[in-house]
């Protein structure tokens, strides 16, 4: 009795001004808005209200208790058509609601109440939804109410999900009218017009792949866990500061071998002439089985390599031995063949099973050793992490609010990236200057001789390094594997004077950053102005004559599961540092313990 107690003054606090604004002579615009005043008035006085009668011309409603004055009675102005307060007995005799459940605390009330806080946060869970209404409003409802409560204001201030679906053929020609140069298709399947796939690039995205970032691409997909499921798929860059740079988003309504294939033959379109004017392609992703046949049919001479972190994680759960995975890391950064072989010996003394891991898992498709894909130190894949994010934050968005949050979070990034690399005046960016100084540094404990024009022998207690600086190759292959002159190479070009930034790959310049976000993302007009479907535009895959409806698969009833992805499965693996004396991993030549 003493929460009940409470909760109705905290209700008394929470809706004060329902309880003074009602006077005879009293004005509403409409009959509905007179109705949700009174309502409010029942819940804040904790009463349950009966109404009398209910129509265009009057509006009356009286404490349902039985012998309590309590009444009013509303009626529509003549000539007008607001509504005013006629007759008012404000006083109750009765002892009101004694428990929190209450009558007016309707799903529709629910709705209004929680709207703000559904527009800041869609992902307002129903149990804080009903914590919050008791806390505040002194009003007990349950799990169900909170969660259509929740539904309907969403649906209020997005839509619904199958007005989402709808709207798709108009947001396709305002993205291609607002961004020239973009594409954006969407794809039905049989006779009912239902939603099949979805493709977005924008011409920003392709100008600064195409022009500014190396020829690297990382794929992947999430599962959605809307009304409607289905998969978000993504072709992804990275610019030269090693940062994600997203060119294409698809949805579809499940991922399959053939809406891989599809999805890489857009792929192959968007890049068009361009993929032979660039260096060849290298994608790396998870290696399903779809994917693998995708990009072998659409991209036949790109090299597709595993993402490190699923390799790693394979193998710290198949094998479970804390030595073994250490000794594996060794072998993953190993740069030449013998250094790898040498640590798959150590492994199979250990464990005679990493022979039959190594058949599933062939070294030629993740090792630096032997992978030939250009990856400039980027062996994971950061699309994972973007994709997880945008499913959880936009799961219960119709498919259009969906593409429009990726949109403007895209537009943001790359506003603010071309800003910072508008204030850098150095010659590469932030990341690549610090390794290159650490290579610098390093250089300082070799001895340099000279072959010729181009030529170095660089000589250091432990093994002499071949570098040419006109091919710019070192034979420990670290300039070759990660595009920024290695120690070796440092030492060499600083022995003739030559600015040792100058010989990283262009892909590392701020010059070919800003590059990258030189073009912007343009904002989508609103809805109301787009063309609705009827008025006509040209034909095609977005001609928004069609009505498209919702995909077949549903969500099933119950709660969804919820993939729990651990933090450390995001942290890329840290660059491992070798000596260049002793050639063992973790430190560098400088702070080598072993004697000149």
């Amino acid at each position: 009795m003493e929460d009940h107690s409470l909760a109705v003054q905290n209700n008394s606090h929470a809706l004060t001004e329902y309880a003074l604004d009602l006077a005879i002579g009293q004005e509403f615009p409409d009959v509905e808005t007179c109705r949700r005043r009174l309502k409010n008035i029942a819940l804040v006085q904790h009463f349950d209200l009966r109404i009398v009668k209910s129509d265009r011309s009057r509006f009356i409603a009286k404490c349902s208790k039985e012998g309590c004055p309590w009444r009013v009675h509303v009626a529509k102005c003549p000539g007008g058509p607001t509504f005013t307060v006629r007759t008012l007995h404000g006083e109750h005799t009765c002892e009101g609601v004694l428990n929190l459940h209450h009558q007016q605390a309707s799903v529709g009330w629910v709705a209004r109440s929680v709207e703000s806080r559904v527009r800041d946060n869609p992902r307002y869970k129903p149990k804080e939804i009903l914590q919050d209404i008791r806390d505040q409003h002194g009003v007990a409802v349950s799990y169900m109410q909170a969660w259509r409560g929740k539904e309907r204001s969403m649906a209020a201030l997005h839509g619904t999900f199958e007005e989402g679906y709808q709207l798709l053929p108009a947001y396709c020609e305002q993205i291609k009218k607002t961004n020239p140069g973009s594409i954006a298709s969407v794809f039905t399947t049989g006779q009912e017009n239902c939603f099949h796939r979805l493709f977005i690039s924008y011409r920003a995205s392709i100008y600064g792949f195409i022009h500014a970032c190396r020829p690297l691409l990382e794929i992947d997909r999430s599962h959605l866990k809307g009304k409607y499921l289905g998969s978000l798929l993504c072709a992804a860059a990275v610019d030269a500061d090693d940062t994600l740079f997203p060119l294409a988003i698809a949805i579809v309504d499940v991922e399959s071998d053939e809406n891989w294939m599809w999805f890489m033959s857009e792929l192959r379109k968007l890049l068009g002439v361009n993929t032979d004017n660039m260096p060849r392609l290298t994608i790396l992703s998870e290696r399903q089985r779809g994917v693998v046949e995708a990009v072998e049919t659409h991209f036949p001479s790109a090299f597709h390599g595993f993402c490190l972190r699923y390799v790693s994680e394979n193998f710290r759960d198949t094998f479970k031995n804390a030595k073994l995975v250490n000794i594996f890391w060794n072998a993953v950064y190993a740069l030449t063949a013998v250094e790898f072989d040498s640590k798959i010996a150590e492994m199979t003394e250990i464990s005679q099973d990493v022979i039959a891991w190594f058949q599933h898992f062939p070294p030629q498709l993740w090792a630096v050793a032997y992978f030939e894909g250009v990856r400039y130190g980027h062996f994971t894949l950061g699309v994972t992490e973007l994709l997880y994010n945008w499913a959880l934050e936009c799961h219960e968005l119709p498919i259009v609010q969906m593409m429009e949050h990726i949109r403007d979070q895209l537009s943001s990034w790359y506003n603010d990236r071309r800003d910072t690399g508008m204030r850098w005046t150095s010659i590469l960016v932030p990341s690549a200057e610090k390794r290159i100084l650490e290579a610098m540094a390093d250089a300082r404990c070799y001895q340099v001789l000279r072959a010729n024009e181009v030529e170095f022998e660089i000589v250091s207690t432990e093994r002499t390094n071949i570098v040419d600086i006109q091919t710019r190759v070192c034979s420990c292959r670290r300039w070759h594997i990660y595009g920024l002159p290695c120690a070796h190479a440092a030492a060499a070009l600083m022995s003739c004077g030559h600015n040792v930034h100058l010989f990283a790959e262009p892909c590392f310049t701020v010059a070919s950053y800003r590059e990258t976000y030189s073009q912007m993302i343009h904002s989508i007009p609103d809805k109301s102005l787009w063309k609705e479907p009827g008025d006509g535009t040209e034909g095609g895959s977005t001609n928004v004559d069609i009505m498209i409806r919702p995909p077949k698969t549903r969500r099933p009833p119950g709660r969804p599961k919820k993939k729990v992805l651990r933090v450390e499965n995001f942290k890329r693996p840290k660059r491992v540092v070798q000596c260049g004396r002793c050639h063992m991993l973790g430190h560098s030549q400088k702070k080598c313990t072993l004697p000149h």
